[in-house]
């Protein structure tokens, strides 16, 4: 069958849908594969490198989505990518089938087109190689804890110098999934202090097997927040003050009913004390009336 791999048209995506490697195998199984011109060149792969692996190279996507039967994107194609694939021909891709524009799916029943979104790869052995949430997860994991660094703008591990001794930052996850799990890894190995939290009970193992430390209020409710598939469960909202008769109005759980300046903590391991006592650096929580420049990437577990 002939399968045609599209250029990404989105603002900031750089991946590609398939590299030189998949290629060469796909075309050892006989399968003709064609490449949109520079479709890879963002990703750091050469028109030339995919015509070695055995692909043809087309000026541009209409001309290598004509008489596919398989198209490969990284995103999902939207309208107006929709337009140049052949009738009756199918898409892989991450479609994010939970965000989908309603107009992309009308497109695409009208051409009776068939898409595969990877985002629905069953988490099974068999299916390992396939699964391109966790592996991308995983990526992001990484990825967000290095900008994070950057963006952080001082060191993560405890320096010690002539001129005194840095501590090292702290780096709080938010979400112990596989992108948390990463972030765990990735920020420990760069020196930093790290804790977590996440509702379901087995992340805490799983934490402390990475060296850091697990936050949770651990209550009944902690207990029974992660289903038989091992996913966490949707948490109750119970408001802060609940039951009050005296007449105060209620308020958000974690607020304080305060008037005047909000008072500020310090000392070692406020990360507001003073030069040397500690510094901190939070991923997936953001400060109102802090320095944006100091502020992490969020990861969502």
């Amino acid at each position: 069958m002939k399968i045609s791999v599209l250029r990404e048209k989105r603002a900031g995506e750089t991946r590609v849908a398939a590299t030189p490697e998949t290629v060469k195998k796909l075309v050892a199984a006989g399968h003709t594969v064609t490449i949109e011109s520079d479709a890879g060149k963002t990703a750091g792969f050469l028109d030339s490198a995919y015509e070695e692996a055995g692909a043809s190279i087309a000026k541009d996507a209409a001309s290598a989505a004509a008489g596919a039967d398989i198209v490969f994107k990284v995103r999902g194609p939207e309208k107006d990518e929709v337009a140049i694939l052949p009738d009756g021909s199918t898409v892989i891709a991450q479609m994010e089938p939970f965000a989908l524009d309603p107009a992309v799916v009308s497109a695409l029943n009208a051409k009776k087109i068939a898409s595969l979104s990877m985002e629905f790869t069953p988490r099974i052995t068999r299916a390992q190689s396939m699964d391109a949430l966790s592996s991308q997860s995983n990526l992001a994991g990484y990825r967000a804890v290095i900008e994070g660094a950057q963006i952080y703008g001082r060191a993560m591990p405890m320096m010690m110098t002539a001129a005194g001794t840095i501590a090292p930052a702290k780096v709080f996850i938010m979400g112990v999934g596989v992108a948390g799990l990463q972030a765990i890894a990735t920020a420990r190995r760069l020196g930093a202090v790290v804790t977590a939290t996440d509702v379901r009970p087995a992340a805490k193992e799983q934490v402390a097997s990475l060296g850091a430390k697990f936050i949770a209020v651990e209550d009944d409710e902690f207990k029974a927040a992660e289903t038989a598939g091992g996913y966490a469960k949707e948490m109750s909202r119970i408001p802060c003050q609940a039951g009050r008769t005296d007449g105060q109005p209620h308020h958000q759980a974690g607020h304080r009913h305060h008037h005047g300046p909000h008072p500020r903590p310090s000392g070692p391991g406020t990360g507001l004390g003073r030069h040397g006592e500690g510094h901190e650096a939070r991923l997936g929580h953001r400060r109102h009336g802090r320095d944006p420049g100091r502020q992490l990437p969020a990861i969502e577990g």
